[in-house]
């Protein structure tokens, strides 16, 4: 099997969710998304085989994601791709779906 982790090695969630990927056994491809963010599109991609909405996705503890508040899904993506940091993390796809590590243990559902 094989799995991506839009990764936050500073993150202790992002972290845990590393773990139970790699214990499984999957093949894991890491993305720094703070170093190397996905597009609008990847993201509306990946929230949509999660079954999420960007909104859902966005990190509300981060000051800039107030500014976000009334603002429409397009808008949303936007602001994400070109400030990942409001990327809630983290995302981990497989060919059985993509989860949001939100707890960490909600990744062994697509593992």
């Amino acid at each position: 099997m094989r799995a991506t982790i839009y990764h936050n090695p500073r993150c202790s969630k992002s972290r845990e969710a590393l773990a139970i990927v790699e214990a499984s056994g999957a093949e894991v491809t890491i993305v720094e998304y703070l170093k190397t963010p996905p597009s609008a599109e990847d993201l509306a991609r990946l929230y949509k085989r999660a079954g999420m909405t960007a909104r859902d996705g966005l990190r509300l503890a981060e000051p800039d994601a107030k500014a976000l508040k009334d603002a429409n899904e397009e808008d949303i993506l936007a602001a994400m791709a070109a400030n990942p940091i409001l990327i809630e993390r983290p995302l981990v796809e497989t060919a059985k779906g993509v989860r949001l590590g939100r707890p960490p243990e909600k990744v062994r559902e697509i593992l």
